[in-house]
């Protein structure tokens, strides 16, 4: 029997679980029948793939300042709990994943301790957006950086970071969920009584911030367009809070609840507002035209003029290199441009037929590192195992 496969995973949250659970499918595909030995931090699902936790990922699942600053003695320790769990296990890999100010710094643990273990970290942190400089920082300690967007290899390149491989995104493995069948798509090109999404983000704050200037543009655009049916997907976790802001619109949308029935209200749909973030990406490959917003507290909102330096903060303009979807910012976030963008690109036109070709671009560019973004990352990492090996043997 040939030896094990030895493998330590690090994640910090349940869409790092996810993807790393991905990673292990592919890469059994790939290793045969070769063993696969599993250590790490990982949630449930990772630890039914074989994962031997070095301790609960629950000691280190926290967001937000506060919440960090009151546990970070324990955060501190479980770092150098990770990266000495990880040096006594010897595995073939280390691959972090996302969460990276646990991540890196577990790596950069791990380099002093044992730096001939090579080390993948899956997930660009936003250096190309905000505080540049982690990118070179993190070049001692990440040989390989596995990244979502197209845009950024050549970003962490520019900015001296470790080399980066575009793997993909796992949104592009839902286009079959995004697309409409003919039903849909007959639902879609009714102009006169259109589903129209109204999508206001994940999070309380989101929530809180975008809720009342999307409901002053709903009750526009029904003026407008009498026919149309407001469909409002809601976070489970935030379904409450949503379904209270909601009762007090004078046009009340209807709340989906599920991925399934959200995935389904977008292949009707023919136009969306949405809260900035990943949403504008599956938006654009579900070919929804979408005018999109962000609203935060005015002191974040001076901070971040501070220390982001980017033309748009919408995802798929960036993935585009254009501005595909118009966007609201703070102050020039108001229900009267919502509205009037919104109803531009309902109606057949010009409005309308840029999005759909910017959102064919954007499609492009997602399915250039191929359809398996999991599968990707295996052969990505392979490579830099394969690099590693051709490199100690020649030294």
């Amino acid at each position: 029997m040939s030896r094990p496969f030895r493998l330590v995973i690090i994640t910090g949250e349940a869409s790092g679980d996810a993807l790393a659970q991905r990673f292990l499918v592919a890469l059994r595909q790939r290793l045969g029948d070769r063993p696969l030995e599993l250590a790490g931090v990982g949630g449930h699902a990772l630890i039914d793939q074989g994962l031997k936790p070095f301790f609960p990922q629950a000691d280190i699942a926290v967001m937000g300042f506060g919440p960090v600053i009151a546990r970070l003695p324990l955060l501190l320790r479980r770092m150098k709990d990770a990266a000495k769990g990880t040096a006594e296990f010897k595995p073939d890999l280390l691959l972090t994943v996302d969460a990276p100010d646990f991540t890196l710094r577990v790596a950069q643990k791990l380099r002093r301790r044992a730096p001939s273990i090579p080390i993948v970290h899956w997930v660009c942190p936003t250096v190309w957006a905000w505080r540049s400089g982690r990118a070179r920082r993190m070049v001692p300690h990440v040989d390989r950086i596995l990244a979502l967007l197209p845009f950024e290899p050549a970003a962490l390149e520019r900015l001296h970071g470790p080399k980066t491989v575009y793997v993909g995104h796992p949104v592009i493995e839902r286009l079959g969920e995004l697309r409409p069948d003919a039903n849909e798509a007959a639902r879609r090109a009714d102009s006169a009584a259109p589903d129209i999404l109204v999508l206001p983000g994940s999070r309380r704050s989101e929530i809180n911030h975008l809720m009342p200037v999307f409901g002053k543009a709903v009750v526009q655009i029904a003026k407008a367009v009498p026919g149309a049916r407001f469909l409002l997907p809601a976070v489970t976790h935030l379904r409450g809070l949503i379904a209270e802001q909601v009762a007090a619109w004078p046009v009340a949308p209807q709340l989906v609840d599920g991925e399934a029935a959200k995935y389904a209200a977008f292949r009707s749909a023919r136009a969306a507002i949405a809260a900035s973030g990943t949403v504008t990406l599956e938006l654009a490959l579900a070919q929804v035209p979408t005018v999109a917003a962000y609203r935060g507290a005015d002191w974040e909102a001076a901070i971040a003029r501070r220390l982001i330096k980017l033309p748009t903060v919408i995802l798929a303009n960036l993935v585009a290199g254009r501005n595909v979807v118009p966007e609201f910012i703070q102050q020039d976030l108001t229900a009267d441009a919502l509205a009037r963008e919104l109803l531009a690109v309902l109606a057949e036109g010009p409005a309308r037929e840029a999005q759909l070709a910017g959102f064919r671009e954007i499609e492009k560019n997602m399915r250039s590192a191929g359809a398996s973004p999991a599968a990707n990352a295996v052969e990505a990492t392979l490579a830099l195992l394969a690099e590693t090996a051709g490199s100690s043997a020649s030294g």
